[in-house]
């Protein structure tokens, strides 16, 4: 027993292993803090091998480890937005990185975004950004024309997208599912600029004229280019790729003397309630910096730059050397849903 007015000795170890515990516990908290502190989570529809590059060039200039969610296939956009409206109740991810604007306007309506205005997105067109900051585009694709250079000499090769219905090309133009992906952003705006009417017609003429629906834009890229068909209606991204691998292909931007072709940009939003938004907003600051744009133009998808003055290879042109296809994202987005159940009905049933 121990003296009277002396501690305990249980006492006083238990003394100790409380302000160890204690010690512990608070060490956890500070590595859990720092653990959260150090990382971002994106959800990016862009597909890896192009996205990969630009993060980890992001972890080494900031510190900051991205955890990326990719998906695949020509689904991709679709399946993210899902996802990120799944989650709405418990975000998950902090960003979105899209590889076009449509969808990432519908998770805006259904308050699935949070408003964030990047000051490296000054110089950036307004028709490309959202006024209160919800979204803002940056290294934009365009929809052209593909053709096989084996195939077709450039003087033989359509112009516009209204010359793709002629019977001389019955059975030789392919595109991808026209419900999906820039597929579906791009015929949204054919509706909204032609007309209901004009649209339906060239859209039944294409069916007419035996068009070939496969499966998204990288099918089309190696369909055109193995010579499957020699014309397809593609994403400048994935037409470029073809090129840098030798493929016989080259492309048209269609319709530059009339309604012009549609530019899509990625486009980067901040999750509303995501865990880690000082980390989502320094990602955002990040893609959106001219250097960024400059990297993903000089990049084997050659994406077209929004910021002016970037410098870009010779190949990619520049916005103001592109007569585009005047439309309002919004109206695009508000129309998806229609526009793809009629051309579901139409190409896919």
């Amino acid at each position: 027993m121990s003296r009277p007015g002396s501690r305990c000795p249980l006492t006083a170890c238990s003394s100790v292993c409380r302000r160890l515990l204690a010690l512990m516990l608070a060490l956890l908290v500070l590595a859990g803090c720092r653990q959260d502190s150090d990382t971002v989570v994106v959800y990016t529809s862009r597909d890896q091998l192009y996205a990969e590059p630009i993060l980890r060039a992001f972890e080494h200039e900031t510190g900051i480890q991205v955890q990326a969610v990719y998906d695949t296939g020509a689904t991709k956009t679709v399946g993210l937005t899902n996802r990120l409206l799944a989650e709405k109740d418990h975000p998950q991810a902090d960003v979105f990185w899209n590889s076009e604007v449509a969808r990432t306007i519908r998770l805006q309506r259904a308050g699935v975004l949070a408003s964030y205005v990047s000051p490296q997105a000054t110089t950036i067109p307004a028709r490309f950004k959202d006024p209160q900051g919800y979204w803002t585009g940056f290294g934009a694709r365009a929809r052209v024309i593909i053709y096989n250079t084996r195939m077709l000499s450039k003087e033989a090769v359509p112009t516009s997208l209204f010359e793709l219905t002629d019977p001389r090309w019955r059975g030789k133009v392919t595109f991808g599912q026209p419900i999906l992906g820039t597929m579906a952003t791009h015929n949204t705006a054919l509706f909204l600029v032609l007309g209901s009417e004009r649209a339906s017609s060239f859209f039944r003429a294409l069916r007419a004229n035996d068009i070939l629906v496969i499966v998204g834009n990288t099918a089309v890229r190696d369909a055109v280019s193995r010579g499957d068909v020699p014309l397809g209606i593609i994403d400048t991204s994935d037409a470029y790729e073809a090129m840098a691998d030798g493929a016989p292909v080259d492309i048209v931007f269609p319709d530059q003397d009339g309604i012009g072709t549609l530019v899509i940009p990625n486009t980067v939003a901040l999750i509303a309630g995501g865990p880690h938004p000082e980390n989502g907003r320094r990602f955002i600051d990040y893609m959106l910096r001219p250097e960024t744009e400059r990297a993903l133009a000089w990049s084997r998808s050659a994406q077209i730059p929004l910021h002016p003055g970037v410098e870009t290879p010779e190949h990619v042109r520049s916005l103001d050397e592109i007569v585009m296809l005047d439309v309002d994202y919004y109206a695009i987005a508000d129309h998806l849903d229609e526009v793809c159940t009629y051309l579901d009905e139409l190409f896919l049933r």
